[in-house]
């Protein structure tokens, strides 16, 4: 059985610390864009790119045990998460994002860094590396895909997904208010994330998202199919999956690696490895795990 045979809209919304006491590293919040970002830490960037409807706190945790080492630059998208929105956001939303994120990046002067997202922000990361394969240094990937129709159907197309896509965005943005909120509540209650203490944040994450923002972005990841476009990417990637929410629906770790190893199967180089326990949060559910992976995997860079 397909790891991921649920409700579609379930899935597409996946598309949804320890702080460390060292008095030379430094902390600043702004807003560039439209995103929220906070910096701390110090040496090399880090760019952490969170989901749809999600706040930068999804890698807080992450970023206390990476900002002796590195800065950290949290970002949390316009739209989401009680951030206020952009307005020219909707009628595209993730190359916007895409091209804000390499502004910032040339505006702050930052060399080679290496670029984080989880889910939605996964799927930026590989358009900045896609349009500008010489800014990061790599990519961690986390709990995303360059397509994520082809989770049900394989042989999905940009084409074929357009007009549903298209229905699934009227159909936001038209509901009823309480309707729409009580409904992103709903999806975000169950596979997301196996610490029961984080639900709440999930809810107020869905309900104070835009969701004019939010149907777009979910239209843009139902229409855009990087899955060949990856071949031009020349980053050193790292893809962190998960796989034990969908368990129950008949998901096994070789089902679900054989559906990211065929997604990605055109970026060269690729490395993918799947947390035995975590949910789609894997920063929150398995963390020592995702550190683990992505310092082996940053430790190899430097050694080249």
């Amino acid at each position: 059985m397909n790891r991921f045979r649920q409700p579609t809209n379930a899935r597409f919304a996946l598309v949804l610390g320890i702080a460390l006491a060292i008095a030379s590293t430094h902390s600043n919040a702004e807003v560039f864009q439209g995103m929220d970002v906070k910096v701390e830490g110090r040496g090399p960037a880090m760019i952490f790119i969170p989901g749809l409807n999600s706040g930068k706190e999804t890698f807080t945790d992450t970023c206390a045990q990476f900002k002796a080492r590195y800065t950290c630059h949290l970002l949390t998208l316009p739209g989401f998460a009680g951030n206020p929105a952009r307005t020219d956001l909707n009628n595209a939303f993730v190359e916007p994002m895409r091209d804000s994120i390499l502004a910032y990046i040339k505006a702050k002067k930052i060399d080679a860094p290496v670029i984080v997202g989880h889910s939605l922000g996964g799927f930026t990361a590989l358009l900045i590396a896609e349009k500008a394969p010489n800014v990061p240094k790599a990519l961690v990937i986390v709990d995303s895909l360059p397509f994520f129709p082809a989770i049900q159907n394989p042989a999905a197309t940009e084409a074929s997904t357009k007009a549903g896509a298209e229905m699934m965005k009227k159909q936001m943005l038209t509901q009823p208010i309480e309707q729409y909120q009580a409904t992103a509540v709903q999806m975000v209650t169950q596979g997301m994330s196996n610490q029961p203490t984080r639900l709440p944040q999930l809810q107020a994450w869905a309900k104070s998202s835009d969701r004019a923002s939010t149907s777009q972005a979910m239209f843009d990841l139902m229409t855009i199919d990087l899955r060949g476009r990856v071949a031009k990417i020349k980053t050193p990637t790292l893809v962190l999956g998960a796989w034990a929410a969908y368990k129950p629906y008949g998901s096994t770790a070789e089902s679900t690696l054989q559906i990211f190893k065929s997604q990605y199967q055109q970026l060269s180089g690729v490395q993918i490895k799947l947390s035995d326990s975590a949910y789609h949060f894997i920063s929150w559910d398995d963390p020592k795990w995702l550190y683990q992976q992505s310092n082996t995997f940053l430790s190899q860079l430097k050694t080249k």
